[in-house]
């Protein structure tokens, strides 16, 4: 008796644990539903009017971020907190978007395991970014390809059609004209758009945490110089994902090279003629009407390797003006500088230097911005968290850590909310970071 007594015991202190992890992760998920339902209704999609980003009728100027690396440290509980840090950080900075990838094909913590076949467990981890995003009132871009092979890229799906016996080439730029290729990518941008959140119940395409899709990391095509490969597989998924989502704004997340259709003085602009080759051509492939804005990219040591500081500072005045005039003048669409980054390997380096190059894109687009121009925000490339050195790609950087960026950050902060709700209520409303 005394042993079916200790039996019982042991059974009922046993499910009263249960039933508090469960009636505990249930509140959790109740408060977090809550805490999204009140978001929501106070918060609006962004929207364009014109060269502008509006948001609940006033000018909605970018500050923001790169941290590629959220869904991946996601996932694990022990990684998880590096979420909420960088969040915490860049809220505090007023950092207001984020970029980062909605992808991860084939690889360690895959999104997509295989055509069509996905990690609950890694979609999961997906959720927790866009609820905790939503949660510091930050909003994101979501990448959903990567032309590069990190975290599969378009190589894995020319190698998953490759190995099904369906592929047309082994081509990597395959993935732009193979109709099992584009079947695949079809298939998983329909699984992304419609994902219903575990956190907040609701669907992707319906939150407006997310600021906008980006159809590709850096694509290019040099398969095609013509460009007309790389032009119509713009056109066919942009068109795809407006039929299933019209919430949200979408750009194609190019880095800005003039290609064969732009005019001579632009294709005088690119850091060089082997630039123009690549397949992409920054005003025709954004002037599509399912493209919203249009994306450049600034990396100065990387395409100008045998420049000194001097013309390095000469081409970005250039490259970031021309860009910002092209969104004015041509497309009539804002424009974002969604990475910019000046590597510590760069020849010469020094931190000044890196200071000097973002304060000259933070001035161009304050200036830009004053005027209502095209010129709408910018992304450092990128921000990390203590004890993530595995991820510190010689631009990477704690915010902290470097007391004069983690200021130019603050200040940049400040001057586009001044912008947008005037000198006395946007150093209100952003007080501790214009102090």
């Amino acid at each position: 008796m005394a042993v079916s007594n200790g039996f019982f015991y042991h059974i009922l202190a046993f499910t009263s644990c249960v039933a508090f992890i469960y009636f505990s992760f249930r509140d959790f998920k109740d408060d977090f539903k809550s805490h999204f339902l009140d978001y929501k209704t106070q918060v609006r999609f962004v929207e364009i009017n014109g060269t502008q980003f509006v948001l609940d009728g006033k000018p909605f100027y970018v500050n923001g971020w790169n941290s590629y690396w959220l869904m991946d440290q996601a996932v694990d509980e022990s990684t998880r907190p590096r979420v909420n840090a960088i969040f915490r950080t860049g809220a505090q900075m007023g950092l207001t978007v984020c970029r980062t990838w909605a992808f991860n094909d084939g690889t360690y913590n895959a999104l997509q395991i295989s055509p069509g076949l996905f990690d609950e467990r890694v979609f999961q981890a997906l959720d927790r970014v866009i609820a905790e995003a939503g949660r510091h009132g930050i909003r994101l871009i979501l990448s959903l390809a990567n032309n590069l092979d990190a975290y599969g890229g378009k190589s894995q799906y020319v190698k998953w059609a490759w190995e099904e016996g369906v592929g047309l080439s082994s081509s990597n730029d395959s993935f732009f004209f193979d109709p099992s290729i584009k079947r695949y990518f079809k298939s998983y941008l329909k699984t992304v758009l419609t994902r219903r959140n575990h956190i907040s119940g609701v669907q992707y395409k319906d939150d407006p945490t997310i600021f906008a899709w980006e159809l590709m990391n850096e694509p290019r095509c040099t398969e095609d110089s013509s460009g007309r490969t790389l032009q119509n597989w713009i056109e066919e998924m942009s068109k795809y994902i407006k039929s299933i989502d019209q919430n949200h704004l979408l750009t194609v997340g190019l880095e800005g090279f003039y290609g064969p259709k732009s005019p001579p003085e632009k294709l005088n602009i690119n850091p060089g003629e082997w630039y123009g080759m690549l397949g992409a051509d920054f005003i025709r492939n954004n002037k599509i009407p399912t493209i919203d804005f249009a994306s450049v990219h600034v990396y100065p040591d990387s395409w100008l390797v045998l420049a000194d500081i001097t013309e390095k500072e000469n081409f970005v005045s250039k490259w970031v003006k021309s860009h910002i005039e092209d969104g004015d003048n041509i497309l009539k669409k804002p424009v974002l500088f969604t990475e910019f980054g000046l590597s510590s390997n760069a020849n010469g380096f020094d931190h000044s230097h890196r200071l000097l190059f973002y304060k000259s894109i933070f001035d161009t687009i304050y200036e830009s911005a004053k005027k209502n121009g095209a010129g709408s925000g910018a992304f450092v490339w990128q921000l990390i968290v203590e004890g993530m050195e595995v991820f510190h790609d010689s631009f990477a950087f704690i915010p902290e850590s470097i007391p004069s960026l983690h200021s130019l950050l603050k200040e940049q902060s400040c001057r586009l909310a001044t912008l947008r709700y005037g000198s006395n209520l946007g150093r209100q409303i952003f007080k501790n970071v214009c102090e």
